[in-house]
C-alpha cells in the first residue's frame, strides 16, 4: 500500500515538515533543527503528502501530528512536537522510537548525567509492562535556540496504577491533586531534559466542566492560590468573558520546581463551542503589558505564516503558574498547510 502511494507521484509529507521548520528556524534566528532530526521526521511522514490517514492520531485529530508550539518563557525557541512514526505504526513502536530518540540526543547534547537521569525517569514506562493497554505509546517534543538543541521532551501514557513509579515528590504531589479534585485523572507523564536540568511533569484530564474559579482551593493548596487572579484575567480576556470550560476541554499540568509547585492549565480550544472570533487580538491583549513577549508571538506567528484571520488553527491555550511568576501563556497551532480539510474532503467526494 505505502509502494502503491509512493508512485503516486506525491512528495511525502516530510518534505513540508521540513520546510515548515527550516522556515521557521530561519525568520527565529534559531539552529535548524534538521541536523539534528532529519531522520525521524523521513520516518514520521514518509506517506504522501494528500494522505488523509495522517489525521489519525492522538496528537492533532484531523490534521498532521505536528504541532509547533509559542511559549511566553522562551519566546525565542522554536518548539514542537511530533506523534513518531507513521499513522499505521503501533503505541510500543511509537513508545520505543521517541524513547531511542531521547536517548540519542539526551548523551552527546546534555551529557552523561542527563541521560543516567532520564533513564531512571523513564524505567517505568520503557518497559515490558502493560502493554495492551496502550493507546498512541508517546510524543516527542524538542526545542531549538541560537545555539542548536536546548530542550527535549517525551509524552508517555501514565495509568493511575502507575503514580508510585514517579519521583517520590511528583508522587505525592500527583495523590495531593487527585484527593483535592476528584475529577482529576492522571492520562500522561511528559519527562524533559535541557541544558540546565531535567523536569517530569503529570497531565489529567478534568472530568466534566470547569469552572476556572473552582480551582481555587487546589490552588491553594498547592501554595499558588494567590496567583488565580492572574490565570482568571487571561482566561477570561483570551475567551471573550467564558470563565466555564466544557467537558474534555481541560487539561492540568502538575510539576515540582525549586520554586515550589508550577501548574499548566491547558484549553483545548476546539472544544469551546463559541471562540471569539477575534481570539489572537484578545490573547494579545493580555500580553500588552509584556511587550517584548507580545512583539516575540507576533514574529513567532509570523514564522509559522499565521496570520490574525486564523484563529481555527490554534488547538491548545497553555497558561501556567508558579509562587513566583504569575500567568504566563503558550499557545500551539495547527499551520493551514498540515490541516488536510481539503484533501478529505476529496477522499470523501470519491467515495
Amino acid at each position: 500500500m505505502n509502494m502503491q502511494r509512493s508512485a503516486s507521484g506525491k512528495r511525502p509529507m516530510a518534505a513540508h515538515v521540513k520546510r515548515s521548520l527550516s522556515t521557521a528556524a530561519r525568520a527565529l534566528g534559531t539552529r535548524d533543527p534538521l541536523p539534528y532530526l532529519d531522520t525521524l521526521i523521513d520516518r514520521t511522514f514518509s506517506l504522501p503528502e494528500d494522505d488523509v490517514s495522517y489525521t489519525r492520531n492522538a496528537l492533532t485529530p484531523g490534521a498532521v501530528p505536528y504541532e509547533p508550539s509559542f511559549s511566553e518563557a522562551e519566546p525565542d525557541t522554536l518548539r514542537f512536537t511530533i506523534e513518531p512514526l507513521g499513522p499505521d505504526a503501533s503505541p510500543v513502536a511509537r513508545r520505543d522510537e521517541a524513547t531511542r530518540e531521547m536517548r540519542r540526543l539526551v548523551c552527546p547534547v546534555f551529557g552523561r548525567d542527563a541521560l543516567r537521569w532520564f533513564d531512571s525517569r523513564s524505567e517505568e514506562w520503557r518497559g515490558f509492562g502493560g502493554l495492551g493497554w496502550m493507546s498512541y505509546g508517546a510524543w516527542f517534543g524538542s526545542a531549538f535556540d541560537e545555539d542548536g538543541l536546548y530542550a527535549t521532551k517525551i509524552y508517555y501514557e501514565l495509568l493511575p496504577t502507575q503514580i508510585d513509579a514517579l519521583a517520590p515528590p511528583l508522587a505525592r504531589l500527583t495523590r495531593q491533586a487527585m484527593n483535592e479534585m476528584p475529577s482529576l485523572m492522571p492520562i500522561f507523564t511528559s519527562i524533559g531534559c535541557n541544558r540546565e536540568a531535567g523536569s517530569q511533569r503529570v497531565t489529567f484530564l478534568h472530568r466534566g466542566p470547569l469552572a476556572v474559579s473552582a480551582l481555587g482551593p487546589l490552588m491553594n493548596r498547592l501554595g499558588i492560590g494567590h496567583q488565580l487572579p492572574s490565570l482568571m484575567r487571561i482566561v477570561g480576556v483570551a475567551l471573550g468573558g467564558r470563565f466555564e470550560l466544557p467537558p474534555g476541554g481541560v487539561l492540568i499540568g502538575m510539576r515540582n520546581k525549586p520554586e515550589g509547585v508550577e501548574m499548566k492549565l491547558e484549553i483545548l480550544l476546539a472544544a469551546i463551542p463559541d471562540l471569539p472570533g477575534r481570539f489572537l487580538d484578545l490573547l494579545k491583549l493580555g500580553l500588552a503589558e509584556r511587550p517584548r513577549q507580545l512583539a516575540a508571538l507576533a514574529r513567532w506567528l509570523e514564522a509559522f505564516g499565521m496570520e490574525a484571520n486564523e484563529q481555527g488553527h490554534f488547538s491548545v491555550l497553555s497558561i501556567r503558574v508558579t509562587p513566583h511568576s504569575p500567568a504566563r501563556i503558550s499557545l500551539y497551532v495547527r499551520p493551514i498547510e498540515f490541516e488536510m480539510r481539503e484533501h478529505i474532503e476529496e477522499a470523501r467526494a470519491l467515495q
